[in-house]
């Protein structure tokens, strides 16, 4: 048995390291250069990136629960007996309003099915975080308020998954708490790609030198010890290469860095996300509620012109809105209601419309199917990425892909454990690999590199670090030789 064949690859991790070059390899072949240099780039990647990729892989399984924990944990709020005939929604806010003055009315989600509450949902009030509101839960059969809890995000989480999900994004830490997500995402298609292209050279490797061998494979036995390990290792990361990549992309959509950039470039080629015109102009102009203002009736609390949540909610279905909606009131005087679909889950509904609230006509009309491309494949990645596309089977494919993640990271550390001496970490992998690139090879894809990590940062710049500490450190051992 060769030593070669004490080496397998990986798909992510830092022990992908490799214990010799590619013997067998043909002389000067582009695999040949490259290899060490892709070697290299993945182990050092998988050591200094593994760390939060097990982090966002641990919040990320936390996640992937949180949807049927918080349905079991909010079971009264969210859920009521059916009833006959539901109660106009008029009554139902003035009954949430009446138990909940505090703050005023940002929304309203109307009960999405015979068995689901209404949310009446309150910004500005004291002692719910900024960005969030006050979710009064309605029965909308006899207008009785079940309970009220804080809500963040356009997918209505609740205080269980709104903890997980801010754990998950920046570990309660605010908005440098981000950097380390987005790191974890800039990095994880790098370490992914490198270790399939490590996997499926070995592969060909093997296969061409079990043709010509007439000797029985040295594989075929059951491999143990870190033979094993590396199987597991090379194996699994090349069944959830795929989910990694996927997982990698749509989690730098909404990154701080990455994401900025990602709109700025669908804006730029015509790609964002449509809104609706919530201005009004001529006659319907200056009808509209005031910010803010809570005038109490029957309408649901807003200005004597307004017609009010019921004649809204009409207008929305008569333009073919069915459940879920969320209904925003104006903003202004010269602003008009908006009603949305919310439903996340495929079938996607998105359609939005503008209702005029002097008046009840619908202003302006905006259909999911008139996106542009790269806005539903925005949205549909973002949906499947929080685990709502496809509901449960969705949320237990995520779960696999966290849990395939976390053994991935120490399967990758144990191999480096495995490859040392004595019970320590082995050996870093020599510098130097980049000097075997052909130029006609190194400059173009240096060139590259640029360039993606201009427009993913938090790729770029530890990529930087990491290129001018190895040169420094080269200078110095260099010098060191020198003077010995």
């Amino acid at each position: 048995m060769s030593t070669d064949e004490h080496v397998a690859p990986a798909a992510v991790g830092p022990g992908a390291d490799g214990d010799v070059a590619d013997r067998d390899a043909p002389a000067r072949s582009a695999w040949s250069v490259l290899r060490p240099l892709v070697l290299r780039l993945h182990f050092y990647a998988g050591v200094l990136v593994a760390p939060f990729l097990l982090i966002a892989a641990t919040t990320g399984l936390l996640y992937a629960g949180s949807y049927q924990a918080e349905k079991l944990m909010y079971d009264h709020e969210l859920r009521v007996p059916a009833g006959d005939t539901k109660l106009p929604l008029s009554r139902q806010i003035d009954a949430a309003r009446q138990a909940h003055p505090e703050g005023t009315i940002s929304a309203v989600r109307p009960s999405p099915d015979d068995t689901g509450t209404t949310r009446v949902l309150l910004s500005g009030v004291k002692g719910v975080a900024e960005g969030h509101t006050r979710a009064v839960f309605v029965d909308p059969y006899t207008a009785k308020v079940r309970g009220a809890l804080e809500q963040y995000g356009s997918t209505g989480a609740l205080p269980l998954r709104t903890w997980i999900d801010e754990f998950h994004r920046d570990l309660h830490l605010g908005e440098s708490g981000r950097l380390y997500s987005e790191l974890a995402a800039s990095w994880l298609w790098v370490i992914t790609g490198g270790g399939l292209l490590l996997w499926f050279a070995r592969r060909r490797r093997n296969r061409r030198a079990t043709a010509e061998s007439t000797a029985p494979a040295a594989g075929s036995a059951t491999p143990t010890g870190r033979r094993r390990t590396l199987a597991l290792h090379g194996g699994v990361g090349v069944w959830v290469a795929a989910g990694l990549f996927f997982l990698s992309a749509t989690g730098l959509t909404w990154s701080t860095y990455a994401g900025a950039n990602v709109t700025d470039l669908r804006a730029a080629a015509g790609q964002s996300t449509p809104a609706v015109a919530s201005g009004l102009t001529g006659e319907h102009a200056g009808h509209g509620a005031m910010p803010g203002m809570d005038m109490g009736g029957s309408d649901g609390g807003h200005h004597a012109t307004d017609v009010g949540y019921d004649a809204v909610l009409r207008a929305a279905r008569a333009k073919g809105l069915g459940d879920p909606v969320e209904i925003v009131p104006p903003s202004g005087p010269s602003a008009a209601y908006t009603v949305s679909q919310i439903q996340r889950s495929w079938p996607e509904k998105q359609d939005a419309v503008a209702v005029a609230p002097a008046t009840g006509e619908v202003t302006d009309t905006v259909r999911f199917a008139d996106y542009p491309l790269l806005a539903k494949l925005s949205r549909w990645g973002i949906d499947l990425h929080t685990g709502v596309l496809f509901g449960i089977v969705n949320q237990l494919a995520l779960a696999a892909l966290a849990l395939s993640l976390i053994l991935l990271v120490v399967w990758g550390y144990r191999m480096w454990w495995q490859r040392g001496r004595a019970g320590a970490f082995g050996r870093p992998l020599p510098r130097g690999a980049w000097r075997q690139v052909p130029v006609y090879v190194l400059a173009p894809s240096a060139v590259g590199v640029a360039v993606v990590g201009y427009y993913l940062p938090l790729l770029g710049i530890p990529l930087a670090a990491f290129l001018a500490v190895d040169v420094a450190a080269g200078r110095i051992a260099a010098r060191r030789t020198r003077s010995a």
